[in-house]
């Protein structure tokens, strides 16, 4: 993958009808090289130009879960610069390096601000990939509901998908109900205890044993000093109007789940128990992962998402 191709001027066909245009077109090229002497060469290489302009106009956004940030897109966001894709990392509010604090997101609306103005700011003709992760399949689920014309496909990595069919409230109970202990996850709580809790922070073991079993010790430990408390809204367990989707616009972009059989958060059943109850357009698997894909097989969710890109973007 990734290799580098040098074109000199050796009575080679490179043209679009060539027998080696196939395999040009079937790996990303990362160099071209002109021979100087032979002003007639370029053209031979437009076919190769519009390739790669099609690869640039790939871009992809993507959504962090609970308690984490843009920062653990770090390994996928840069396989995917380095095959010209053009990568956006957000982070929600209060999240990562966002400068807001927690107390001061009163709503889910508030929470998804930073994609909320991404997507605005967006021109009338360009389309994106929205990859969210986990929670962020909640958030990417109501951009979508929100600005359907300029997403060319929606991806869920191991992630919640509520639909038309399948609001937030079902699909919070119903994971509510098959999740393990919360071992040592932190619960914040507003004025009363009897109340729901307002927010929480991943624990130091439940990091280690249910979301990166799988991945390099030393992205646990990145993870453990980067993680900040993530916000709990009543619209997870009541129907509200910032998370109703509709198949008129939630409906009409193409979905793409992305199951990760070794997940020991979001477990597979739970995650085909979402596919059933919401079928997407395709399923994807990535054998060997925990929750963390991103982390423990971004090589893997690369190449899905860069499969995913082709097949959507047209």
């Amino acid at each position: 993958m990734r290799g580098i191709i040098f074109g000199e001027d050796l009575g080679v066909d490179y043209g679009p009808n060539s027998a080696i245009a196939p395999l040009l077109l079937r790996s990303p090229i990362h160099l071209v090289r002109v021979h100087d002497r032979n002003p007639n060469f370029f053209p031979q290489f437009s076919f190769l130009t519009r390739y790669l302009k099609e690869m640039k106009e790939h871009h992809f956004v993507l959504i962090h879960g609970d308690c984490h940030g843009a920062w653990c897109w770090y390994k996928v966001a840069t396989i995917l610069r380095s095959s010209f894709r053009k990568v956006t990392a957000l982070d929600m509010a209060a999240c990562g390096i966002n400068p807001d604090q927690i107390d001061e997101i009163g709503s889910i609306t508030d929470y998804l601000k930073p994609l909320l103005v991404f997507m605005e700011g967006l021109s009338e003709e360009e389309r994106v990939i929205l990859v969210g992760h986990s929670r962020g399949g909640i958030d990417i689920s109501i951009a979508m509901e929100k600005f359907p014309g300029r997403i060319a496909a929606a991806v869920f990595v191991t992630a919640a998908m509520p639909g038309p069919d399948l609001d937030l409230p079902t699909l919070t109970k119903e994971f509510e109900r098959r999740l393990d202990s919360p071992m040592d996850n932190k619960y914040t709580y507003g004025e009363a205890k009897d109340e729901p809790p307002t927010s929480y922070l991943l624990g130091p073991d439940f990091l280690a044993s249910k979301l990166y079993q799988l991945s390099p010790p030393e992205d646990l430990t990145l993870a453990k000093f980067l993680i900040r408390p993530s916000p709990l809204y009543r619209d997870f367990h009541c129907q509200s109007d910032e998370t109703v989707l509709t198949k008129e616009n939630y409906g009409s972009v193409p979905r793409v789940y992305i199951v990760c059989d070794e997940d020991n958060l979001m477990k597979e059943d739970m995650q085909r128990w979402i596919i059933r109850h919401n079928q997407p357009h395709e399923v994807k698997v990535i054998n060997g992962s925990d929750h963390m894909a991103m982390i423990s097989k971004p090589h893997d969710l690369s190449s899905l998402l860069l499969e995913i890109a082709d097949n959507y973007c047209r």
